[in-house]
């Protein structure tokens, strides 16, 4: 009976945090409009039940991102909405199935990374101070390179196309955007996720909910 109200309590609170994740992604605050591109807090949520609850939550929560971002760019598009829709694709089924990689596939490695560091963090019983911030950043930083990798590996031509420079250029662009977006974005999710971090895992202690579950 224990373990059936503890994982009645796990699927309440997983429903609780993508219903944030959903939230946060249709607001101006989660998905906020670059000139090229969407740069998102939506991960925060993410990074934080992957804490809480586990790996596997946060691969769940991972794709809720992953699909609001999926819709956001099929019902808004940007030049780069091809790598993120697979409506938007311009090469058939392939850049159908690449597009859901990154738009889903990306954001799932979110949660499965960070919930998984922060077990680790917790076996070597690094402090909470410590642990929460390197957490946010890895898991924003997920995010950033393996988004940002991916379009490179598979859409170098049709990024080329949409920026209109040279296929040579668009590694220059990529580690750009990285740097000028993906960094700042890692730090911001430092400082939230230790923020919140702290609060939260406070407030599933009191509930005697486990969190570094897997």
């Amino acid at each position: 009976m224990k373990e059936k109200r503890h994982d009645t309590r796990w699927m309440v609170s997983v429903a609780l945090m993508a219903a944030i994740v959903i939230v946060l992604a249709n607001t101006p605050l989660g998905m906020i409009q670059l000139p090229i591109i969407k740069a998102t807090t939506v991960h925060i949520p993410v990074i934080i039940g992957a804490i809480l609850l586990g790996p596997s939550a946060g691969a769940i929560l991972g794709a809720v991102f992953g699909i609001c971002s999926l819709i956001s760019n099929t019902m808004a598009p940007t030049l780069l909405s091809f790598a993120f829709s697979p409506f938007m694709s311009t090469t058939g089924i392939p850049g159908v199935l690449k597009a859901i990689w990154i738009s889903v596939g990306c954001r799932i490695l979110i949660g499965v990374a960070a919930g998984w560091l922060w077990i680790l963090f917790n076996k070597v019983k690094l402090n909470h101070l410590i642990a929460l911030p390197i957490v946010g950043f890895a898991g924003s930083m997920v995010n950033t390179i393996a988004v940002m990798g991916s379009i490179y590996l598979l859409f170098a031509q049709q990024y080329a196309e949409a920026r209109e420079v040279g296929v040579s250029a668009v590694w220059g662009l990529i580690m750009g955007t990285v740097t000028a977006s993906g960094i700042p974005e890692a730090i911001a999710a430092a400082i939230l996720v230790l923020a919140l971090g702290k609060v939260m895992i406070q407030v599933f202690r009191k509930m005697n909910m486990p969190v570094e579950a897997a």
